[in-house]
């Protein structure tokens, strides 16, 4: 945008006050970003083609590039096709009217996310060692969020967590019109939960997916109704990209535009008026806004609701085994040579794997020809496959390579996979002074199960200790070993001593171990004789 000049002699004074508001205004812009916990349910989409198009924004050239002097006429266009949603349904709230999350702090009026929820395990990270409330109750709530319009005859996005066992779900325009809606389809894996209202023929103002990929550092508008408060609008930029919040094998984009308790399911804008994601979830230890949000990838909620409009549900292919990352001990204790692949802890009953020779310990390094990173990457992998696809998996079996060729099952539902993954107790010990560990046989313990050996006691200063093992911790294998006696803990360590392939003066024993409800593998150093 150009200034305009005033004459000759006041030519200097005006370019020096223009240029002071700029910055100010440009600074006020800034410092609006912050973000949330929940938020609320939304997509990210492009504008209507019943508005005209975006992309005069005025601006203003600054060090940095060119800044917007506003966003009201971005805002005035993309605004009408977000929503505000409420929720009818019994819902557990806590005494203290905040969200339930067991044993952690809740937020006021949000729903109870239980243990297999895809995002619980992000709420409980984050959530760490705050003040624990008071116990929940069931009582009808109603629960609060946002959404977006996808086109003009009434279909809309939000997060699946808005929605989720909703009896009744009310979406009111930025005019205070409301709208009874229905529920298409939902998938919890990715938090998408895909609303239809009826026309009555009536258009609806809607948002398009923006076809770009943002970069870091790009500006983003948040719209949404925060704390019940209605159409709201927050400013910032893109902070990081691939961001991993611990719900499952996909990346989420971390925003600072501020997003709190409500924003879930609403939309983030680029400056071409495009949804570039949809607000999901906050990281915030005190339970508001600290400036760090995270939103689903517009590239993934298209592709999801897609589907959802297609089928009612999203299908994906399942192994049926939990697996972990390969740490540089893990590679050296079986021979791999660089730290890539997903290691698998544990062989699902009645999953696909389980029917074929794959057991825990095996590090799936190959699927389809494809190398295989990481956990996360494998996950990503299956997910993308169809139910009963043909798959031909590379397994490396303490250094030896192998190859299975299998059919993948179906995902199950969330409560499904929680009951086939739940893990069984195990065993128990002696003492074992090159280990750092003091060991005993399961059976001796109440409730630890037949399987196994326990740790009864960690040298504090042992490479046991380093690699965060602690009493109660069930040893379930050595060396590819099944232990349930301290003697068995031996065997697999000799065996370990014996099967050594280097020449250093240490060599790595790999141990599947048990710490509460997670199971993984760890590698452990021990000084040769």
């Amino acid at each position: 945008m150009t200034l305009h000049q005033s004459p000759a002699a006041n030519e200097s004074a005006t370019r020096k006050v223009a240029r002071k508001s700029v910055l100010l205004a440009a600074a006020a812009l800034i410092a609006t970003g912050g973000l949330g916990l929940l938020l609320g349910n939304s997509f990210p989409l492009a504008v209507a083609q019943t508005t005209p198009a975006v992309g005069t924004v005025p601006t203003i050239e600054t060090p940095y590039g060119r800044a917007p002097l506003s966003f009201a006429d971005l805002v005035e266009k993309v605004s009408p096709a977000v929503v505000s949603i409420n929720v009818k349904g019994d819902v557990k709230v806590a005494e203290n009217d905040m969200p339930q999350i067991p044993g952690m702090p809740q937020m006021p009026g949000m729903p109870e996310l239980s243990p297999d929820n895809p995002l619980y395990e992000f709420f409980k990270q984050f959530r760490k060692g705050m003040p624990q409330q008071g116990p929940s109750r069931p009582t009808p709530s109603l629960a609060q969020g946002s959404g977006f319009f996808i086109s003009p005859d009434g279909f809309l996005v939000t997060n699946n967590h808005v929605v989720e066992d909703a009896e009744d779900i009310t979406v009111t325009l930025g005019d205070n019109e409301k709208f009874s809606a229905t529920m298409v389809g939902s998938d919890p894996r990715t938090d998408i939960a895909l609303l239809k209202v009826k026309p009555n023929g009536k258009e609806f103002p809607y948002v398009e997916f923006s076809a770009k990929t943002p970069r870091v550092g790009d500006w983003v508008l948040a719209v949404g109704n925060p704390f019940g408060l209605g159409g709201t609008v927050t400013a910032g930029i893109i902070s990081a990209h691939n961001r991993d919040i611990g719900s499952g094998p996909y990346d989420y984009l971390q925003i600072d535009a501020a997003v709190n308790r409500g924003n879930s399911g609403g939309p983030s804008f680029d400056l071409d008026g495009r949804v570039i994601g949809m607000n999901t979830a906050i990281f915030s230890p005190s339970g508001g806004n600290v400036g760090i949000a995270f939103a689903v990838p517009s590239s993934l909620v298209q592709d999801v609701v897609n589907k959802l409009k297609t089928h009612g549900s999203v299908d994906r292919g399942w192994l049926g085994v939990v697996i972990q990352n390969v740490s540089d001990d893990i590679a050296d204790s079986i021979g791999l040579q660089e730290a890539k692949g997903a290691m698998i802890t544990k062989v699902t009953e009645e999953g696909p794997a389980a029917k074929e020779d794959i057991k825990a310990g095996d590090v799936i390094v190959e699927v389809n020809g494809d190398k295989i990173e990481d956990s996360r990457d494998l996950a990503r992998k299956i997910a993308e496959l169809q139910p009963n696809t043909p798959v031909k998996l590379s397994i490396m079996r303490y250094g030896d390579t192998r190859e299975v060729e299998m059919k993948l099952g179906a995902f199950p539902n969330s409560k499904k996979l929680a009951a086939l993954e739940e893990d069984k107790p195990a065993d128990t010990g002696e003492q074992m002074k090159d280990l750092g560990l003091s060991l005993a046989p399961a059976a001796k313990f109440p409730g630890a199960g037949d399987e196994g050996v326990v740790i009864t006691e960690v040298q504090p200063d042992s490479d046991a200790a380093e690699k965060g093992l602690k009493p109660g911790d069930i040893i379930l294998q050595v060396a590819g070993i099944t232990v349930s006696a301290p003697g068995d803990v031996a065997a697999g360590i000799k065996k370990a001593m014996n099967s050594a392939k280097t020449d250093k003066d240490t060599v790595k024993v790999l141990m599947q171990v048990k710490s509460g409800d997670q199971t993984r593998f760890v590698a452990l150093s021990l000084k040769k004789a």
